[in-house]
């Protein structure tokens, strides 16, 4: 008994000491995602050395029995299926309101997504993840606390920032769920983010179109963005987080009916 309680000192004070060395970096914060201010997407900001991570790095999350196979650590931006696919991604929750209202409209249209969940808000809303494997969707590991200078941060503060948001996901999620990707927060990819992810049998997620719904720019302009932005790819780039999406959702409501008028159907990114 005296050793678990020495284990568990050593481990909670091993966490402290990774947030205590990410505090000491500017920018290197716990970020909430906000529905203004929110720094511009960066999919190719990587600033840390490629390299394998280290086993001696701490991680809050045990070793699994069976372990996700390693996949590759180049983002993706495919989709798995093909000819005329699309890729919808939903980011930056799971929230009570918008998360239900994004579910609804995808299953009136028969469309599927990936959702790329942020762990901290997993832990809050377990029901609602739920929801969204119930419904066939996809899981996506978006951080613990969407952090968009991640790739400012020290390695073992990424590594934490990674397989601490797997844990809070696949608990919330239940029993026989998986996580098949890890999307940074802002596109703030680093080489061993992406390493760490990869090892853990997540791809490295990115987009095609991003239509910046976000900022509530107006139902027009968040269905132009997608007409637009599809001779760049399939991979579509929406939130159900950070504020109030009703934009979002009347948007998807435009979209997924032209969508499926154009021929196109709706896959998910390439693992």
């Amino acid at each position: 008994m005296a050793r678990l309680h020495a284990r568990a000192r050593h481990a909670a004070m091993t966490a402290m000491s990774i947030l205590a060395l990410a505090a000491t970096i500017p920018g290197c914060v716990a970020m909430a995602t906000e529905d203004s201010g929110k720094p511009a997407h960066r999919q190719n900001a990587e600033r840390s050395p490629a390299r394998a991570p280290s086993s001696s790095q701490p991680s809050a999350a045990p070793s699994a029995p069976s372990a996700p196979a390693r996949v590759s650590d180049g983002i993706t931006h495919e989709s798995e299926t093909p000819g005329k696919a699309v890729n919808l991604t939903i980011d930056d929750g799971p929230e009570p309101i918008w998360t239900l209202k994004v579910l609804d409209v995808l299953k009136k249209y028969d469309a599927k997504a990936t959702f790329c969940i942020i762990g901290s808000r997993a832990k809050e809303y377990p029901e609602l993840v739920k929801k969204v494997v119930a419904a066939g969707h996809r899981l996506c590991d978006h951080s613990v606390d969407h952090n968009t200078a991640m790739d400012q941060c020290p390695e073992p503060y990424q590594r934490q920032q990674v397989l601490d948001a797997q844990e809070m996901i696949l608990d919330a999620a239940g029993p026989g769920a998986r996580v098949l990707y890890y999307r940074a927060p802002g596109g703030a990819f680093t080489p061993y983010s992406r390493e760490v992810a990869a090892s853990h049998g997540m791809r490295p997620l990115g987009w095609n179109v991003d239509t910046r719904d976000w900022t509530n720019p107006g139902v027009e302009r968040i269905v132009d963005a997608v007409h637009q932005g599809l001779r760049d790819g399939p991979t579509i780039l929406f939130h159900d987080g950070g504020g109030n999406r009703g934009q979002t959702v009347a948007a998807l409501d435009q979209i997924l009916p032209w969508l499926k008028s154009q021929g196109y159907v709706f896959g998910y990114p390439k693992i």
